[in-house]
């Protein structure tokens, strides 16, 4: 994975990283408190990392140690978008 997208997006998702993504690989549904990147699409081109407002976006080996179960939950999304969602929300301390 190149780039994760942290809880500091949960009930944020402002979507600037959306609209200057060149790949077009961070998505979400409406049900989503977040946003997520697809791990097999970015190009690890970092343009999301500046256009998110509240800087929840990393590279993976620079996550923040809190928020390391991120990657897991953002590679997870894409394979299981309800077991995603609960995990995210257990780590925002809410339930979906």
């Amino acid at each position: 994975m190149t780039y994760v997208i942290s809880n500091a997006c949960i009930d944020v998702k402002d979507m600037s990283c959306m609209e200057v993504c060149p790949v077009d690989c961070i998505y979400q549904e409406d049900e989503d408190r977040m946003v997520y990147i697809e791990p097999e699409q970015c190009i690890d081109c970092g343009v999301c990392v500046s256009a998110c407002p509240v800087g929840a976006i990393f590279a993976d080996h620079e996550i923040p140690p809190a928020a390391k179960d991120f990657i897991e939950i953002n590679a997870l999304w894409f394979q299981d978008k309800d077991a995603a969602r609960a995990q995210a929300a257990e780590r925002a301390g809410t339930s979906i």
